[in-house]
């Protein structure tokens, strides 16, 4: 494993935070409405043996893609979201949620579709149950989807695509194509075994069971290394990011390996903690920095996100104050 990056000169990251607010980021991909019931278990119940959760409160938050562009927005940069949704309530909920959080949308309607809903069912700060509503779009509402994905790739620095395999990407070839031909760096978040599809993005982002699933496994860091760079050179990247949990990330890019080690944290939470790191590479890319720069912000954007509970978010405010602490601010 390669050393972590050299410390950096005084002031470079945070003059890089500085200037989130001129960022321009645009983000497409599935999107969900997570919804979460929180309650108090005090007893098994007397029909099967499991908790019986009294339920107090209800929270809604976007996920998904949306959760992508909540991100982008929550470090200040200008973040516009291209999606579907259903004509339904969890849809007009994602749109409410979305605009409250200061993401620009262009949620198309499908009235055949149903919004993707996670129900995450918490008692005593523990998950208990989740609960999955999907189906998949129709190729019509995804062409005009396309379209507008299209139509505003002029007016930004960088585009995410966050892929969680629920149909809203049948076009992202045109897409990635696109991107390229423009000249804007594109950033894909990957789902399944098909990466064939991703070919030509600027950089990929698989965490280590989603890499593990598509190159096999490795014995060693030598092994890890063979196999992301003969991905990286089949699939024509510029870079392969692999996040790895409490190993942290490790940069694969032409001129050698970046390894960034995870920070120790108490961790409450780590859903949505990939969505925080595509978020802060994307911002961090278009405010103008390199990308083993970026990959150190978005892991400390990580660190933050996976103490706090449910899909959260992190700020630039708090990415300064991480930075300070750790002295390279």
């Amino acid at each position: 494993m390669s050393a972590p990056i050299a410390p950096l000169p005084p002031k470079v990251a945070q003059a890089v935070v500085s200037r989130f607010g001129e960022a321009r980021v645009l983000v497409a991909g599935d999107v969900m409405l997570d919804r979460y019931w929180f309650g108090e278990v005090n007893r098994i119940s007397p029909e099967a043996p499991v908790p019986v959760v009294h339920v107090q409160r209800t929270e809604e938050r976007p996920g998904g893609a949306a959760n992508v562009a909540r991100g982008v927005a929550a470090l200040g940069a200008w973040s516009h979201l291209v999606s579907v949704v259903g004509e339904d309530e969890a849809g007009h909920s994602l749109a409410r949620l979305l605009a409250t959080e200061h993401v620009e949308t262009r949620l198309h309607t499908d009235p055949e579709f149903s919004t993707t809903v996670k129900l995450r069912v918490v008692g005593r700060q523990q998950q208990l149950l989740r609960i999955d509503f999907e189906n998949t779009p129709t190729h019509e509402v995804l062409a005009s989807q396309l379209q507008a994905f299209l139509t505003l790739l002029a007016d930004v620095d960088v585009v995410i695509l966050s892929d969680y395999g629920k149909g809203g990407l049948v076009h992202i070839r045109q897409m990635i194509d696109a991107c390229r031909a423009a000249g804007k760096p594109v950033l894909v978040d990957p789902k399944g075994d098909d990466y064939a599809r991703y070919a030509g993005a600027t950089l990929l982002t698989p965490n280590r069971s989603e890499f593990r699933q598509v190159a096999g496994s490795w014995k060693d860091e030598a092994e890890l290394t063979v196999k992301a760079e003969a991905l990286r050179q089949k699939l024509g990247l510029d870079a392969l990011l692999v996040t790895r949990s409490e190993e942290g990330m490790t940069l694969f890019r032409a001129n050698g390996v970046v390894h960034e080690a995870a920070l120790a944290r108490e961790v409450f939470d780590v859903s949505g903690a990939g969505d925080t790191v595509i978020a802060a590479l994307g911002v961090m890319l278009a405010s103008g920095a390199d990308l083993p720069l970026a990959m150190r912000v978005a892991n400390l954007a990580a660190g933050v996100v996976v103490g706090k509970l449910g899909t959260a978010t992190v700020t630039a405010a708090e990415l300064v104050r991480e930075l300070e602490q750790l002295g390279l601010h």
